[in-house]
């Protein structure tokens, strides 16, 4: 523990802040959608944060210590969007279906199935994949200057001047420029806060086939493609040798004990982990586990606090998370795409890769990443049988 406190930094803990606070704002609300569609009551809602926020919190918390490094976890946002579109299932049969997904995530991390297949996808297309995923919220913060302009663009330039003065303090001093500019121009909306502790409501479980097929199979087929395989490209990316199968134990089996009280997905975060990962958390790429660690206190925090956290992160004005995220990724996409495009023999299916998961392309439910790196795989496999 002296060790942790040692290699923490003011850097490693805002950049554990910025992760959450970019995490809850972008899809909290798909949460409420989701445990709406399935009927749930306020003290069920409530529970849903309080068990994703802890299970979120004690496993980045836990594998970041074990590893000593920056592996940050995440609930499934597409999985939360699937759920949302559900109709005809109730709570119960639900809660049954997140356990099954949760038992598949686990299967596939005792049997290291998930990580031989990642084994196989070159550095090149990983660093495409990563690249494409953030390049999306770097846009986001540029669009953001129409609805926003002297917030985002105040913010931009503190992030220039952070950059030539102080670069390790780039992203928090973006962070402090930006909340007081939205504090003096009343865009924090603190009424909407609601101070409750969250308290976990018990869920029995139900098994039935249509919630089976239509929730449980989907749920772990879209945790899986859209959220873990983009997870493990940026840790890779990032020059991190994860254990990825042991992560993904460990997510699946959080799932497996939180799944009652709505833990519905536990997954490998992606952007939020490059803000983690990246140099702006610290300059030390050994000590930036710190960052991921602060971030799971974060969570922790939020799970507890239930509603006045999520209140507190939501109040900030959007166009302030956006161009956050979007500055806080810069030197994470740049190096994603000095490292795809380094090696001319992978530079088509890297660039193919980059395009695609950009494009926010979504066929059958699954999102671009998944596609992005199907694309850059088929375009390698097609080198290589020219090359033969």
């Amino acid at each position: 523990m002296q060790r942790c406190l040692n290699d923490l930094s003011v850097s490693s803990m805002v950049a554990g802040f910025v992760a959450v606070l970019v995490g809850f704002t972008s899809s909290v609300a798909i949460i409420f959608q989701a445990a709406q569609a399935l009927g749930a009551t306020a003290a069920q809602t409530s529970s849903w944060i309080w068990a994703l926020g802890l299970g979120m919190g004690v496993t980045s918390l836990g594998l970041s210590y074990w590893t000593r490094q920056p592996i940050l976890t995440a609930w499934s946002t597409p999985g939360a969007a699937l759920i949302a579109a559900t109709a005809g299932v109730s709570m119960p049969e639900a809660i049954g279906a997140f356990l099954l997904s949760s038992g598949l995530i686990l299967l596939f991390g005792l049997t290291g199935w998930f990580e031989r297949l990642m084994d196989r996808i070159p550095l090149a297309v990983a660093a495409a994949l990563l690249a494409g995923v953030l390049a999306r919220f770097g846009l986001d913060a540029v669009l953001a200057v129409k609805s926003a302009p002297t917030l985002v663009l105040l913010m931009a330039g503190a992030y220039l001047l952070g950059k030539r003065c102080w670069p390790r303090y780039a992203v928090p001093g973006v962070l402090l420029a930006g909340m007081a500019l939205a504090f003096g121009q009343g865009r924090v909306q603190m009424a909407a806060v609601d101070w409750a502790w969250a308290q976990p409501v018990w869920t029995a479980p139900s098994f039935s086939l249509a919630a089976l097929m239509g929730v449980a199979i989907p749920l772990f087929l879209v945790t899986m493609a859209s959220q873990n395989l983009p997870g493990v490209a940026v840790q890779r990316a990032a020059g991190y040798r994860t254990p990825v199968s042991a992560t993904l134990a460990v997510t699946g089996f959080t799932g497996l004990l939180l799944a009652p009280f709505g833990g519905f997905a536990f997954n490998l975060a992606a952007i939020t982990a490059a803000i983690c990962n990246g140099p702006e958390a610290h300059a030390d790429p050994a000590r930036r586990y710190t960052a991921a660690m602060s971030a799971g206190l974060v969570y922790i925090a939020v799970g507890l606090a239930g509603g006045a956290v999520v209140g507190l992160l939501v109040a900030f004005p959007r166009e302030l998370v956006a161009a956050v995220a979007g500055l806080a990724l810069i030197s994470t996409i740049a190096g994603g795409l000095a490292t795809a495009l380094k090696e001319e023999k992978h530079r088509d299916a890297a660039c193919l890769t980059f395009l695609v998961t950009l494009s926010g392309l979504q066929v059958a439910g699954i999102g671009s990443a998944f596609w992005g790196a199907v694309a850059g795989g088929l375009a390698l496999s097609v080198h290589q049988l020219r090359s033969k």
